[in-house]
Protein backbone atom coordinates (compact mmCIF):
# COMPACT_ATOMS: atom_id res chain seq x y z
CA UNK A 1 0.00 0.00 0.00
CA UNK A 2 1.42 3.12 -0.76
CA UNK A 3 1.74 6.00 1.41
CA UNK A 4 -0.15 8.66 2.22
CA UNK A 5 1.33 12.21 1.74
CA UNK A 6 0.30 15.89 2.65
CA UNK A 7 1.36 18.83 0.40
CA UNK A 8 2.50 17.08 -2.66
CA UNK A 9 1.52 20.25 -4.45
CA UNK A 10 3.71 22.65 -2.55
CA UNK A 11 6.77 20.12 -3.28
CA UNK A 12 9.57 21.54 -6.28
CA UNK A 13 8.68 19.43 -9.35
CA UNK A 14 11.62 17.16 -8.73
CA UNK A 15 10.77 16.80 -5.15
CA UNK A 16 7.52 15.36 -6.18
CA UNK A 17 9.22 13.06 -9.40
CA UNK A 18 11.30 11.69 -6.42
CA UNK A 19 8.85 11.29 -4.30
CA UNK A 20 7.04 9.22 -7.05
CA UNK A 21 9.95 6.99 -7.61
CA UNK A 22 10.30 5.69 -4.33
CA UNK A 23 7.02 5.00 -3.79
CA UNK A 24 6.23 3.45 -7.22
CA UNK A 25 8.88 1.52 -8.17
CA UNK A 26 11.94 -1.08 -7.34
CA UNK A 27 14.28 1.17 -9.30
CA UNK A 28 13.16 4.90 -8.36
CA UNK A 29 16.75 5.99 -9.85
CA UNK A 30 16.20 4.28 -13.30
CA UNK A 31 12.65 5.70 -13.11
CA UNK A 32 13.93 9.26 -12.38
CA UNK A 33 16.11 9.41 -15.21
CA UNK A 34 13.62 8.21 -17.68
CA UNK A 35 11.17 10.71 -17.18
CA UNK A 36 13.98 13.82 -17.02
CA UNK A 37 14.94 12.31 -20.36
CA UNK A 38 11.62 13.68 -22.18
CA UNK A 39 12.27 17.12 -20.07
CA UNK A 40 12.56 19.79 -22.82
CA UNK A 41 16.33 21.40 -22.70
CA UNK A 42 14.47 24.78 -23.51
CA UNK A 43 13.75 25.30 -19.47
CA UNK A 44 11.53 28.42 -20.94
CA UNK A 45 9.39 26.20 -23.19
CA UNK A 46 9.24 23.36 -20.17
CA UNK A 47 7.76 25.80 -17.76
CA UNK A 48 5.15 26.62 -20.02
CA UNK A 49 3.77 22.74 -20.50
CA UNK A 50 4.78 22.09 -16.49
CA UNK A 51 1.93 24.86 -15.75
CA UNK A 52 -0.47 23.84 -18.09
CA UNK A 53 -1.45 21.11 -15.67
CA UNK A 54 -0.75 20.22 -11.90
CA UNK A 55 1.49 17.86 -10.17
CA UNK A 56 3.47 17.66 -13.67
CA UNK A 57 6.23 15.50 -13.04
CA UNK A 58 7.43 15.16 -17.20
CA UNK A 59 6.33 15.35 -20.49
CA UNK A 60 3.83 12.37 -22.48
CA UNK A 61 4.85 12.36 -25.96
CA UNK A 62 2.45 11.89 -28.57
CA UNK A 63 3.10 11.94 -32.61
CA UNK A 64 2.50 15.41 -34.22
CA UNK A 65 1.64 14.25 -37.91
CA UNK A 66 0.03 16.11 -40.66
CA UNK A 67 -2.27 15.45 -43.57
CA UNK A 68 -1.83 17.47 -47.08
CA UNK A 69 -4.18 17.70 -49.64
CA UNK A 70 -7.30 18.42 -48.21
CA UNK A 71 -9.16 20.97 -50.97
CA UNK A 72 -11.96 22.94 -48.25
CA UNK A 73 -14.18 25.09 -50.73
CA UNK A 74 -11.53 25.47 -53.08
CA UNK A 75 -8.94 26.26 -50.62
CA UNK A 76 -6.04 23.71 -50.19
CA UNK A 77 -5.26 22.87 -46.61
CA UNK A 78 -2.05 21.12 -44.52
CA UNK A 79 -3.73 19.41 -41.87
CA UNK A 80 -2.27 18.94 -38.29
CA UNK A 81 -3.16 15.83 -36.50
CA UNK A 82 -2.10 14.74 -32.68
CA UNK A 83 -3.15 10.93 -31.54
CA UNK A 84 -1.71 7.68 -30.59
CA UNK A 85 -3.71 5.40 -32.83
CA UNK A 86 -1.93 4.00 -35.95
CA UNK A 87 -3.49 4.83 -39.04
CA UNK A 88 -5.09 7.23 -38.69
CA UNK A 89 -3.25 10.41 -40.01
CA UNK A 90 -2.60 7.84 -43.43
CA UNK A 91 -6.22 6.96 -43.45
CA UNK A 92 -7.06 11.20 -43.47
CA UNK A 93 -4.21 11.54 -46.18
CA UNK A 94 -5.46 8.96 -48.52
CA UNK A 95 -9.35 10.11 -47.73
CA UNK A 96 -8.04 13.72 -49.24
CA UNK A 97 -5.70 12.74 -51.86
CA UNK A 98 -9.12 10.78 -53.24
CA UNK A 99 -11.06 13.62 -52.65
CA UNK A 100 -8.59 16.31 -54.34
CA UNK A 101 -9.54 14.60 -57.42
CA UNK A 102 -12.80 14.88 -57.02
CA UNK A 103 -14.01 18.24 -56.22
CA UNK A 104 -12.95 18.75 -52.79
CA UNK A 105 -14.93 18.77 -49.37
CA UNK A 106 -17.58 21.20 -49.13
CA UNK A 107 -18.45 22.81 -45.41
CA UNK A 108 -20.51 25.48 -43.41
CA UNK A 109 -21.32 26.91 -40.16
CA UNK A 110 -24.99 26.41 -39.66
CA UNK A 111 -24.63 28.15 -36.47
CA UNK A 112 -22.54 28.75 -33.78
CA UNK A 113 -24.53 29.68 -30.48
CA UNK A 114 -23.00 28.27 -26.76
CA UNK A 115 -25.36 27.68 -24.08
CA UNK A 116 -24.99 27.63 -20.43
CA UNK A 117 -27.42 26.91 -17.75
CA UNK A 118 -28.56 28.46 -14.27
CA UNK A 119 -30.22 25.70 -11.81
CA UNK A 120 -32.88 26.85 -9.33
CA UNK A 121 -35.51 25.74 -7.30
CA UNK A 122 -38.41 27.71 -6.88
CA UNK A 123 -41.89 27.85 -4.72
CA UNK A 124 -43.66 30.59 -6.92
CA UNK A 125 -45.80 30.59 -10.18
CA UNK A 126 -44.15 28.77 -13.43
CA UNK A 127 -47.18 31.02 -15.31
CA UNK A 128 -45.88 34.58 -13.77
CA UNK A 129 -42.10 33.07 -14.11
CA UNK A 130 -42.56 32.72 -18.10
CA UNK A 131 -44.70 35.62 -18.65
CA UNK A 132 -41.84 37.86 -16.70
CA UNK A 133 -38.62 35.96 -18.59
CA UNK A 134 -38.08 38.86 -21.20
CA UNK A 135 -38.20 41.32 -18.22
CA UNK A 136 -35.71 38.95 -16.14
CA UNK A 137 -33.95 38.43 -18.87
CA UNK A 138 -33.28 41.93 -19.72
CA UNK A 139 -32.59 43.22 -15.96
CA UNK A 140 -29.96 40.52 -15.75
CA UNK A 141 -28.07 41.76 -18.87
CA UNK A 142 -28.13 45.43 -17.51
CA UNK A 143 -26.30 44.18 -14.45
CA UNK A 144 -23.86 42.52 -16.22
CA UNK A 145 -23.31 44.73 -19.17
CA UNK A 146 -19.63 45.42 -17.84
CA UNK A 147 -18.65 41.79 -17.93
CA UNK A 148 -19.81 41.94 -21.90
CA UNK A 149 -18.38 45.32 -23.20
CA UNK A 150 -14.89 43.50 -24.59
CA UNK A 151 -17.63 40.50 -26.57
CA UNK A 152 -19.87 43.04 -27.55
CA UNK A 153 -16.95 44.76 -29.38
CA UNK A 154 -16.11 41.58 -31.19
CA UNK A 155 -19.46 41.15 -32.54
CA UNK A 156 -20.85 38.91 -29.87
CA UNK A 157 -22.42 38.40 -26.12
CA UNK A 158 -25.64 37.56 -24.43
CA UNK A 159 -28.32 36.54 -27.23
CA UNK A 160 -31.25 35.25 -25.33
CA UNK A 161 -32.53 33.08 -22.31
CA UNK A 162 -35.43 30.43 -22.16
CA UNK A 163 -37.04 29.09 -19.28
CA UNK A 164 -37.15 25.00 -18.79
CA UNK A 165 -39.12 22.96 -16.38
CA UNK A 166 -38.88 19.40 -15.96
CA UNK A 167 -42.00 16.74 -14.81
CA UNK A 168 -40.13 15.12 -12.73
CA UNK A 169 -39.70 17.54 -10.05
CA UNK A 170 -42.28 20.78 -10.69
CA UNK A 171 -39.91 23.09 -8.18
CA UNK A 172 -36.75 22.80 -10.45
CA UNK A 173 -36.16 25.69 -12.83
CA UNK A 174 -33.57 26.13 -15.40
CA UNK A 175 -32.72 29.49 -17.02
CA UNK A 176 -31.15 28.70 -20.81
CA UNK A 177 -29.14 31.15 -21.78
CA UNK A 178 -27.84 31.43 -25.33
CA UNK A 179 -24.56 32.74 -26.10
CA UNK A 180 -22.13 34.41 -29.15
CA UNK A 181 -18.49 34.27 -28.50
CA UNK A 182 -16.91 34.91 -31.81
CA UNK A 183 -13.58 33.68 -32.00
CA UNK A 184 -13.24 32.32 -28.58
CA UNK A 185 -14.53 28.83 -27.23
CA UNK A 186 -15.64 31.43 -24.30
CA UNK A 187 -15.84 29.24 -21.46
CA UNK A 188 -14.66 31.69 -19.35
CA UNK A 189 -16.84 34.34 -20.43
CA UNK A 190 -19.99 32.09 -19.96
CA UNK A 191 -19.13 31.09 -16.66
CA UNK A 192 -18.35 34.56 -15.72
CA UNK A 193 -22.24 36.04 -17.15
CA UNK A 194 -23.95 32.87 -15.36
CA UNK A 195 -22.23 33.56 -12.07
CA UNK A 196 -23.12 37.03 -11.97
CA UNK A 197 -26.30 36.75 -13.13
CA UNK A 198 -26.78 33.82 -10.30
CA UNK A 199 -25.44 36.95 -8.19
CA UNK A 200 -28.55 39.38 -8.99
CA UNK A 201 -31.26 36.94 -8.84
CA UNK A 202 -32.90 37.84 -5.50
CA UNK A 203 -32.69 41.07 -6.53
CA UNK A 204 -34.08 41.00 -9.53
CA UNK A 205 -36.63 38.10 -8.42
CA UNK A 206 -37.60 41.17 -5.55
CA UNK A 207 -38.11 43.93 -8.43
CA UNK A 208 -40.27 42.13 -10.60
CA UNK A 209 -42.51 40.32 -8.10
CA UNK A 210 -42.22 42.87 -4.77
CA UNK A 211 -40.43 42.48 -1.81
CA UNK A 212 -42.68 39.50 -0.55
CA UNK A 213 -41.75 37.36 -3.48
CA UNK A 214 -40.43 33.53 -3.01
CA UNK A 215 -36.94 34.17 -3.72
CA UNK A 216 -35.05 31.45 -5.93
CA UNK A 217 -32.25 28.93 -4.83
CA UNK A 218 -29.89 28.70 -6.98
CA UNK A 219 -27.75 25.08 -6.75
CA UNK A 220 -25.22 25.80 -9.33
CA UNK A 221 -24.04 27.60 -12.56
CA UNK A 222 -22.46 26.09 -15.92
CA UNK A 223 -21.88 26.48 -18.85
CA UNK A 224 -23.14 23.04 -21.06
CA UNK A 225 -21.01 21.30 -23.26
CA UNK A 226 -23.94 20.44 -25.18
CA UNK A 227 -24.30 22.28 -27.93
CA UNK A 228 -26.70 21.65 -30.76
CA UNK A 229 -27.22 24.85 -31.94
CA UNK A 230 -23.51 25.18 -32.79
CA UNK A 231 -23.41 23.00 -35.73
CA UNK A 232 -20.75 22.30 -38.80
CA UNK A 233 -21.88 20.69 -41.90
CA UNK A 234 -19.28 18.80 -44.08
CA UNK A 235 -19.86 17.26 -47.26
CA UNK A 236 -18.32 15.21 -50.52
CA UNK A 237 -20.33 14.93 -53.66
CA UNK A 238 -19.16 13.23 -56.94
CA UNK A 239 -20.96 11.31 -59.95
CA UNK A 240 -21.12 7.00 -58.98
CA UNK A 241 -19.04 6.49 -62.08
CA UNK A 242 -16.09 8.31 -60.47
CA UNK A 243 -15.98 5.81 -57.62
CA UNK A 244 -14.65 3.02 -59.84
CA UNK A 245 -11.52 1.56 -58.22
CA UNK A 246 -9.38 -1.56 -58.16
CA UNK A 247 -11.79 -3.82 -57.16
CA UNK A 248 -15.00 -2.55 -57.55
CA UNK A 249 -17.31 -0.43 -59.89
CA UNK A 250 -18.09 3.09 -58.95
CA UNK A 251 -22.13 1.83 -58.58
CA UNK A 252 -21.56 -1.25 -56.19
CA UNK A 253 -19.01 0.97 -54.25
CA UNK A 254 -21.55 3.95 -53.49
CA UNK A 255 -24.39 1.11 -52.64
CA UNK A 256 -22.48 -1.00 -50.21
CA UNK A 257 -21.20 2.40 -48.93
CA UNK A 258 -24.82 3.86 -48.65
CA UNK A 259 -26.02 0.39 -46.92
CA UNK A 260 -23.04 0.69 -44.15
CA UNK A 261 -23.98 4.22 -43.21
CA UNK A 262 -27.43 3.48 -43.27
CA UNK A 263 -26.37 0.72 -40.41
CA UNK A 264 -24.72 2.59 -38.59
CA UNK A 265 -28.09 5.11 -38.70
CA UNK A 266 -30.69 2.06 -37.50
CA UNK A 267 -28.01 -0.09 -35.16
CA UNK A 268 -26.47 1.40 -31.85
CA UNK A 269 -23.32 -0.88 -31.83
CA UNK A 270 -22.32 0.13 -35.02
CA UNK A 271 -23.16 3.35 -34.69
CA UNK A 272 -20.50 3.75 -31.44
CA UNK A 273 -17.85 1.99 -33.70
CA UNK A 274 -18.65 4.27 -36.91
CA UNK A 275 -19.08 7.72 -34.72
CA UNK A 276 -15.58 6.96 -32.90
CA UNK A 277 -14.28 6.90 -36.08
CA UNK A 278 -14.96 10.57 -37.22
CA UNK A 279 -13.97 11.37 -33.48
CA UNK A 280 -10.42 9.90 -34.57
CA UNK A 281 -10.14 12.60 -37.60
CA UNK A 282 -12.53 15.59 -35.29
CA UNK A 283 -10.14 14.68 -32.06
CA UNK A 284 -6.64 14.52 -33.49
CA UNK A 285 -7.20 18.23 -34.85
CA UNK A 286 -8.81 19.57 -31.52
CA UNK A 287 -5.96 18.00 -29.72
CA UNK A 288 -3.42 19.69 -32.19
CA UNK A 289 -5.01 23.36 -32.17
CA UNK A 290 -5.40 23.51 -28.27
CA UNK A 291 -9.05 22.87 -27.94
CA UNK A 292 -11.28 20.82 -25.66
CA UNK A 293 -11.80 17.55 -27.39
CA UNK A 294 -13.69 15.94 -24.31
CA UNK A 295 -16.17 18.58 -24.92
CA UNK A 296 -16.51 18.41 -28.11
CA UNK A 297 -16.90 14.91 -28.18
CA UNK A 298 -19.34 14.90 -25.20
CA UNK A 299 -21.75 16.71 -27.49
CA UNK A 300 -21.39 14.83 -30.43
CA UNK A 301 -22.43 11.69 -28.95
CA UNK A 302 -25.35 13.70 -26.80
CA UNK A 303 -25.77 14.95 -30.48
CA UNK A 304 -25.89 11.83 -32.32
CA UNK A 305 -28.73 10.80 -29.92
CA UNK A 306 -31.00 13.18 -29.81
CA UNK A 307 -34.42 12.36 -31.27
CA UNK A 308 -33.90 9.38 -28.27
CA UNK A 309 -31.77 6.65 -30.40
CA UNK A 310 -28.06 6.86 -30.60
CA UNK A 311 -27.09 6.63 -34.82
CA UNK A 312 -24.13 7.89 -36.48
CA UNK A 313 -23.36 11.67 -37.43
CA UNK A 314 -22.91 10.82 -40.62
CA UNK A 315 -25.41 10.19 -43.88
CA UNK A 316 -25.32 8.91 -47.70
CA UNK A 317 -27.37 9.63 -50.34
CA UNK A 318 -27.11 7.84 -53.59
CA UNK A 319 -29.82 9.92 -55.95
CA UNK A 320 -29.76 10.41 -60.08
CA UNK A 321 -26.10 9.14 -60.23
CA UNK A 322 -24.81 11.07 -57.28
CA UNK A 323 -23.01 10.44 -54.43
CA UNK A 324 -23.13 12.24 -51.50
CA UNK A 325 -21.57 11.56 -47.98
CA UNK A 326 -22.45 14.40 -44.86
CA UNK A 327 -21.29 15.00 -41.78
CA UNK A 328 -23.63 17.42 -39.63
CA UNK A 329 -21.86 17.45 -35.99
CA UNK A 330 -21.71 20.32 -32.86
CA UNK A 331 -18.56 21.51 -32.87
CA UNK A 332 -17.32 24.43 -30.12
CA UNK A 333 -13.84 25.67 -30.62
CA UNK A 334 -12.09 28.87 -30.14
CA UNK A 335 -9.10 30.01 -32.11
CA UNK A 336 -8.09 32.96 -29.16
CA UNK A 337 -7.50 32.62 -25.61
CA UNK A 338 -6.57 29.26 -23.44
CA UNK A 339 -4.46 26.59 -24.55
CA UNK A 340 -4.49 27.72 -28.07
CA UNK A 341 -2.31 30.49 -27.39
CA UNK A 342 -0.05 29.24 -24.50
CA UNK A 343 1.03 25.71 -26.02
CA UNK A 344 3.51 26.65 -28.70
CA UNK A 345 2.38 23.91 -31.47
CA UNK A 346 -1.35 24.72 -30.73
CA UNK A 347 -0.16 28.35 -32.36
CA UNK A 348 2.01 26.83 -34.70
CA UNK A 349 -0.75 24.27 -36.04
CA UNK A 350 -3.38 27.68 -36.76
CA UNK A 351 -0.57 29.23 -38.34
CA UNK A 352 -0.04 26.41 -40.31
CA UNK A 353 -4.00 26.45 -40.86
CA UNK A 354 -3.80 29.95 -42.48
CA UNK A 355 -4.54 31.33 -38.74
CA UNK A 356 -8.35 30.81 -39.19
CA UNK A 357 -10.95 32.40 -36.90
CA UNK A 358 -13.40 29.93 -35.03
CA UNK A 359 -16.15 29.30 -38.00
CA UNK A 360 -12.56 28.49 -40.20
CA UNK A 361 -11.82 26.03 -37.73
CA UNK A 362 -15.28 24.38 -37.21
CA UNK A 363 -15.20 23.37 -40.50
CA UNK A 364 -11.57 22.04 -41.07
CA UNK A 365 -12.36 19.52 -38.06
CA UNK A 366 -15.30 18.51 -39.53
CA UNK A 367 -13.89 17.88 -43.18
CA UNK A 368 -11.44 16.14 -41.16
CA UNK A 369 -14.02 13.98 -39.14
CA UNK A 370 -15.94 13.45 -42.64
CA UNK A 371 -12.24 12.47 -43.75
CA UNK A 372 -11.60 9.87 -41.36
CA UNK A 373 -15.28 8.79 -41.70
CA UNK A 374 -14.88 8.00 -45.42
CA UNK A 375 -11.93 6.16 -45.35
CA UNK A 376 -13.05 3.92 -42.71
CA UNK A 377 -16.42 2.78 -44.07
CA UNK A 378 -14.17 2.80 -47.38
CA UNK A 379 -11.79 -0.10 -45.89
CA UNK A 380 -14.83 -2.11 -44.43
CA UNK A 381 -16.71 -2.45 -47.19
CA UNK A 382 -13.45 -3.20 -49.69
CA UNK A 383 -9.98 -4.34 -48.07
CA UNK A 384 -11.58 -5.09 -44.89
CA UNK A 385 -10.20 -2.64 -41.89
CA UNK A 386 -7.55 -4.97 -40.97
CA UNK A 387 -5.52 -4.62 -44.07
CA UNK A 388 -4.07 -1.18 -43.61
CA UNK A 389 -4.50 -1.17 -39.94
CA UNK A 390 -2.19 -4.28 -39.12
CA UNK A 391 0.19 -3.27 -41.59
CA UNK A 392 0.63 0.51 -39.41
CA UNK A 393 0.42 -1.73 -36.33
CA UNK A 394 2.98 -3.95 -37.53
CA UNK A 395 5.64 -1.03 -36.77
CA UNK A 396 4.58 -0.94 -33.05
CA UNK A 397 4.90 -4.34 -32.70
CA UNK A 398 8.33 -4.20 -34.08
CA UNK A 399 9.36 -1.14 -32.03
CA UNK A 400 8.13 -2.68 -28.81
CA UNK A 401 10.35 -6.19 -29.65
CA UNK A 402 13.36 -3.24 -30.22
CA UNK A 403 13.79 -4.53 -34.01
CA UNK A 404 16.59 -3.06 -36.51
CA UNK A 405 15.98 -1.06 -39.17
CA UNK A 406 17.06 -3.93 -41.02
CA UNK A 407 14.79 -6.45 -39.45
CA UNK A 408 12.10 -4.08 -39.67
CA UNK A 409 12.43 -3.63 -43.60
CA UNK A 410 12.93 -7.75 -43.45
CA UNK A 411 9.43 -8.24 -41.24
CA UNK A 412 7.14 -5.88 -43.60
CA UNK A 413 7.74 -7.34 -46.60
CA UNK A 414 7.60 -10.81 -45.48
CA UNK A 415 4.19 -10.34 -44.11
CA UNK A 416 3.20 -8.01 -47.06
CA UNK A 417 0.47 -11.15 -48.00
CA UNK A 418 -0.12 -12.47 -44.60
CA UNK A 419 -2.16 -12.39 -41.15
CA UNK A 420 -0.60 -9.81 -38.85
CA UNK A 421 -0.21 -11.52 -34.75
CA UNK A 422 2.23 -10.12 -32.16
CA UNK A 423 3.44 -13.89 -31.80
CA UNK A 424 3.66 -14.92 -35.25
CA UNK A 425 5.88 -11.07 -35.88
CA UNK A 426 7.94 -12.49 -32.26
CA UNK A 427 8.52 -15.67 -34.08
CA UNK A 428 9.41 -14.32 -37.43
CA UNK A 429 12.11 -12.11 -35.77
CA UNK A 430 13.09 -14.60 -33.63
CA UNK A 431 14.05 -16.59 -36.51
CA UNK A 432 16.05 -13.96 -38.72
CA UNK A 433 18.28 -13.30 -35.61
CA UNK A 434 18.91 -17.05 -35.55
CA UNK A 435 20.01 -16.69 -39.50
CA UNK A 436 22.25 -13.68 -38.46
Amino acid sequence: MKKRVNGFSKRSKDGKLQWVAEEGFDDPESFVQELKSYWLNDAKKQHIYDRISENTISNFILPYGVAPNFIINGESYIIPMVIEESSVVAAASNAAKFWMQRGGFEARVLRSEKVGQIHFYWDGVLRDLMKARDQIFKALCHHSRELSENMVRRGGGILGMDIRTFEEDPSYFQFLIRFETCDSMGANYINSILEHFSSQLDAVFTDIFGPQCTLPEVLMSILSNYTPDCIVQAKVTCPVKDLDQKGIRGNDFADQFQKAVNIARMDTYRATTHNKGIYNGIDAVVLATGNDFRAIEAAGHAYAARDGKYRGLSTCTVEDGQFTLELTVPISVGTVGGLTHVHPLARRSLELLGNPGAHELMKIIAVAGLAQNFAAVRSLITTGIQKGHMKMHLINILNHLNATSSEIDQTIAHFDDKVITFAQVRNYLKQIRREE
